[in-house]
């Protein structure tokens, strides 16, 4: 692999896992509500479910997924639902817990899960395959070099997400404010994981 194309890569890296979505949505959320070690599941989570999507598309299941539009707007469709549950369940999370996560309770297998109902996700591990992998001799050398990368920059992100959401938790505890910040965060929230909701239902 050329440096450019190593530093195209790094690019789209660094522009995908940074942005606010709903992984790093999530991650903050729970890290917030329950605590870093809390949150750690779906944390390590997101870059399983991506590392298992990348190689699903390196194989050609994602152009099957893409070729398909009954398949695709199944994947599109259960995405979108889910976000929505979660929205709503974050919604109903009023005080802080230490271990109780009834009230929004994802995980290590629904977050890696989560990564398969995302259309979009899907459509990046493809733009991946088609720009650095497909077609290529190199191919498994390629993508010796692509998936640790990959996976290094979901972890990364969402520990990342994951800390600001700790920071928060104390902020968010003050008993002056009555719960009242907790319940404004946790609607921020879930408005913006219903905003990627409705992204992913009209792309």
């Amino acid at each position: 692999m050329s440096g450019a194309e190593l530093t195209a890569l790094l690019l789209l890296c660094t522009a995908v896992s940074f942005t606010p979505g709903p992984n790093t949505t999530l991650s903050t959320a729970l890290a917030a509500n329950f605590g870093l070690r809390r949150a750690l599941r779906f944390v390590l989570a997101v870059p399983v479910g991506w590392g298992l999507l990348l190689v699903l598309c390196t194989a050609g299941v994602g152009a099957l997924v893409a070729g398909l539009p009954p398949l695709r707007l199944a994947v599109k469709a259960s995405g979108v639902a889910y976000l929505f549950w979660l929205a709503w369940k974050l919604t109903q999370a009023h005080k802080l817990a230490q271990a109780d996560a009834s009230q929004l309770n994802v995980t290590f297998w629904q977050g890696v899960m989560l990564q398969f109902l995302n259309i979009k996700a899907w459509m990046l591990a493809l733009t991946v395959v088609a720009g650095w992998l497909a077609g290529r001799d190199d191919l498994w050398t390629r993508f010796a070099v692509v998936l640790p990368l990959l996976l290094a920059f979901a972890l990364a992100s969402n520990l990342s997400y994951a800390l600001v959401g700790t920071l928060l938790r104390q902020w968010l505890a003050d008993a002056q404010h009555g719960g009242r910040r907790l319940r404004w965060f946790n609607h921020s929230m879930a408005a913006v994981l219903a905003a990627t909701a409705l992204w992913m239902a009209t792309a």
